[in-house]
This record gives C-alpha cells, sequence and structure tokens, in this order.
C-alpha cells in the first residue's frame, strides 16, 4: 500500500482514466503540499508562487528523501489492526451487521437491485483485489450516495442514514501537465487568508480516530479541503491472506451538518438571490451536455458575484512556467448520478491546450467563445420548446384537448429526436464560429436547429396535414427569435 502510493507519486506519467481519478488527485496534490512544502500558511502569496515556479523548474521531480520521511510518519496499511488506511476499526462493533462486498463495489448489483447484466450477486459475492478495493475506497469517500446504509451506534448516536460525499454529482477540471509532477503542482489551490487558525490535517495524519458524535472540525488548507470531507466510514474485510477484499462495513461517518468549502476544481453556479449558505451550487455531472459547453465557464476570470465562476484551482494558472502554461490541458472528470441510488455513468475528457485562449491572455477570443456557447444553448432551449409545441399541436388538435383535458406531460419524441440531431451540428458550427469571429452566431445556430427539425419532422409531415404546418410556425419561431438577438 505505502510503495503503491509513493509509486504514484514519483511516477512520470499520468495516463489514469479510472473513476477514482478526481479522489485520487485531492489525495496525491494534499501530499504534494506536504513533500514540497508548498502547505506553509506563513507564506506571503507572492513567496508561495516563487516557490512552486522553483520546483517546476527542477527536471528531477520530487526529492526522494522528502517522499519518504513523509511515508514513513503515517500507516498506509488497508488492514492495520488500529490505524486502517481511510478507514475505521470501531465499525467491526458499532455496526450491526455487515454492507457485503458487493455495496463497496461501483456497478455491482446489491441488496435488492436486480442484476439484469451482471454475474454479481449477494448470495454468492466475489472476493476484490486489494488496489481494486483501495479505489472504490476513495470512490465512496467523495461519490458516496445519501440515504439508507449500515446501522451504526456511537455513544448515545444511533442512525442508518447517511448524507451525500462532497463531489457526488459532480463533474471536475483537473490542470494536466506533461508529466504527472507538473500535473500535482499545476493543481495545486493558492493558499487564502482566511483559512481557520487551527492546525491542517488529512484523514491518516489525524493522531486519533475522529469522534462521529461530536462538531467537524473547521476545513483548513490544503488538507481538510482536498481530503477530509467524506461522510462515510468504510471498513473493508479481508481474506485470510489480505491479498483480497471479501466483505465490508459502509456506513456514515457524521451526523453533523456538511461544512462550507468550495471545491477548487469545481464550476460554480452563484445565485445572489439564494440564502448565503446556499448561493454557490457545483455544477453538475450530465452525460447528455457536451463538454465543449463548460469551455467558457473555464476561460472567462469573472469575480465574486460572477453567475458562474470557473475552478478556483485555475485562478493560479497564469503564474506557472510559460513553456508548461502553454502546453496545460485540462482532464475533465464527471460521475453522472442521483442522490442517492443511481450511477449511470463515469466520463472523462481531455481538452486541447486552451490556456492561449483565458481572459487574461486573450480576451476577444473568450468573449467569441462564450458569445458561442451562449447562443447555442439559447437555440438549443428554444428548439426544444417549440419542437414540443409543434408535436402537441400535431398529435392533439383543439377537439382534443377542449374542456381542459390534460396533455400527456411525457417528453415527445420530437424533442428528443430534435436535440440528438441538433447538438452534434452545433458543436461543428461552434469551433468553426470561433475562426470567423465577423460572423453573428445566432442565425448559424438557428439554421442547425432547423435542419435537425425538418430532418426529425419529414416523415410526420408526409403522413398527417396538421404537421406541416405546426413545423412551419415552429421554423418560423426560430428564425425570428434568431434575428431579435442578432440585432439586440
Amino acid at each position: 500500500m505505502r510503495s503503491h502510493i509513493a509509486s504514484l507519486i514519483t511516477n512520470r506519467t499520468d495516463t489514469s482514466d479510472q473513476p477514482t481519478n478526481p479522489s485520487k488527485r485531492h489525495a496525491l496534490v494534499a501530499i504534494t503540499a506536504r513533500i514540497t512544502t508548498l502547505d506553509d500558511p506563513d507564506m506571503t502569496t507572492g513567496e508561495w508562487t516563487t516557490h512552486r515556479r522553483t520546483l517546476l523548474q527542477q527536471p528531477s521531480g520530487f526529492d526522494p528523501s522528502a517522499v519518504h520521511r513523509y511515508f514513513d510518519r503515517y500507516v498506509w496499511d488497508l488492514f492495520d489492526t488500529t490505524r486502517p488506511f481511510l478507514q475505521d476499526p470501531r465499525l467491526s462493533g458499532q455496526c450491526q451487521e455487515r454492507a457485503g462486498v458487493n455495496k463497496l463495489i461501483f456497478g455491482r448489483p446489491a441488496g435488492n437491485n436486480l442484476a439484469w447484466l451482471s454475474p454479481h450477486h449477494d448470495t454468492h459475492p466475489e472476493p476484490v483485489p486489494c488496489d481494486q478495493a483501495l479505489w472504490h475506497l476513495l470512490v465512496h469517500h467523495s461519490y458516496g450516495a445519501s440515504g439508507t446504509c449500515s446501522m451504526r451506534t456511537a455513544g448515545d448516536v444511533s442512525s442508518g442514514n447517511a448524507t451525500a460525499g462532497p463531489l457526488r454529482s459532480t463533474i471536475s477540471f483537473h490542470p494536466l501537465g506533461r508529466t504527472l509532477y507538473e500535473t500535482l503542482l499545476a493543481g495545486l489551490p493558492q493558499p487564502a487568508d482566511d483559512w481557520p487558525e487551527t492546525a491542517d490535517r488529512c484523514p491518516w495524519e489525524e493522531p486519533e480516530l475522529p469522534d462521529p458524535t461530536a462538531p467537524l472540525p473547521p476545513v483548513t488548507w490544503p488538507g481538510r479541503l482536498l481530503t477530509g470531507r467524506s461522510r462515510h466510514a468504510i471498513l473493508l474485510v479481508p481474506d485470510h491472506d489480505g491479498r483480497h477484499v471479501t466483505d465490508a462495513y459502509l456506513t456514515w461517518a457524521t451526523q453533523h451538518p456538511k461544512l462550507q468549502a468550495r471545491d477548487p476544481y469545481l464550476i460554480h453556479h452563484f445565485d445572489p438571490d439564494k440564502p448565503v449558505s446556499q448561493r454557490l451550487t457545483p455544477r453538475k455531472a450530465d452525460t447528455d451536455r457536451a463538454l465543449w459547453r463548460d469551455l467558457d465557464a473555464l476561460l472567462l476570470a469573472g469575480d465574486e458575484t460572477s453567475a458562474v465562476q470557473r475552478p478556483a484551482v485555475f485562478s493560479t494558472v497564469n503564474d506557472l512556467p510559460g513553456d508548461l502554461r502553454a502546453r496545460l490541458r485540462v482532464r475533465v472528470c464527471g460521475f453522472d448520478q442521483d442522490g442517492k441510488t443511481n450511477n449511470r455513468i463515469w466520463f472523462t475528457a481531455l481538452t486541447p491546450p486552451i490556456w492561449p485562449w483565458v481572459q487574461e491572455n486573450d480576451p476577444s477570443v473568450a468573449k467569441r467563445i462564450a458569445e458561442c456557447r451562449i447562443a447555442a444553448d439559447d437555440t438549443g432551449s428554444r428548439l426544444l420548446k417549440v419542437s414540443k409545441e409543434a408535436w402537441h399541436e400535431t398529435a392533439f388538435p383543439p377537439r382534443d384537448t377542449a374542456g381542459g383535458k390534460k396533455m400527456p406531460r411525457r417528453v415527445p419524441a420530437w424533442t428528443l429526436r430534435t436535440s440528438v440531431q441538433y447538438w452534434p451540428r452545433a458543436e461543428a458550427t461552434f469551433w468553426r464560429l470561433i475562426d470567423q469571429p465577423s460572423q453573428p452566431a445566432p442565425p448559424a445556430f438557428a439554421a442547425d436547429a432547423v435542419t435537425a427539425l425538418r430532418e426529425v419532422t419529414r416523415p410526420a409531415i408526409a403522413q398527417h396535414f396538421r404537421a406541416a404546418h405546426a413545423v412551419a410556425r415552429a421554423v418560423a419561431t426560430l428564425h425570428r427569435a434568431s434575428k431579435r438577438r442578432t440585432t439586440s
């Protein structure tokens, strides 16, 4: 376990696409801060920036002696009897029952869920190798579900409910350098002046196991911010030789409310009309949303009142050495989930070097990208509306809806199919418009929407006499809206 994590730190390549990627990166970045002393809260911003630039100019990477000194200090054993890594050994006495290895492993059906397309079931749970169990352990700490879990009794608190992990359902954006050494240093968020004046510790650095009934320690930088906000407690059960995990306890770690913290790798939406504690919400992972629609949120600097705020870690990109900044890409990691049960799909993406386009370097390109993205989204939303109206007009004439008869609430087939047709066209148009800054964006996206709508409705127009009129009305609405937006 120790040698495995140490090898991750000293590895020169960075090609992992596993679903644990953000969880792993959070932990490795926190360890990087410790090894390089970039976690010193007494450093000024200028001293911190200079120290990081100096480290990035060292071709040898991390100091091996500093790496070993750090790893010699703590326990890195998954099955240690007193401090198993990121686990709580007290669960064997505090939980009434185990959750089962299938509950630990994402993607396996567990409990009463049906095993339609999986060979796994709770009557014959298959053990999992320790290295895989480690990654699922990390995933639960970051993306764990809310809702019912194993009953745990700690002190006078007895509960079987947990709250969601800090990254659940989110999409995160991580700077990616040419080597893992560059990636970890570039991904370290800058210190601020408003962190609490208390010792900052990662969970494995705490001198004692946390009291699940006590108030949470304040979020501090960088250890607790990156690794100390889990809502779940886990204990792995090994087989006889410790090579596999055969079972697990999985329950809540605390019943106290979440502490406010802004994850440095997430895009946040700001709503000034909400209470202060709810004004910032992270952008959700959505497999139906193309990733190029997030590009402007990474490029625009904005301010504290902007409706969309880019990940805080990118606020220091311009302090990196020029050769690294010019080649820096972005690793995108999203986990499309609901709050409690469903884990729909994990996805990743990798951008080309985009930092020459950021607002601080080329404000005209950044503004053009934002303008085109907004025009594409506006047209896409309008296409959904007019396609739904046209379908209802065709399928349900006035005589069928007279007398207050309710329309079906399901999304019409036209709406779903026009979205599938529109967004690939819109992406091609988006990149073309970036190279043609003088061309108005709304009419170009309106043309894509009209093409998509006509292709989807062509069979219906041949079969239903009301369809042609309804589609013509929808097309006219799309063109009028694009003209208004172009002249406004």
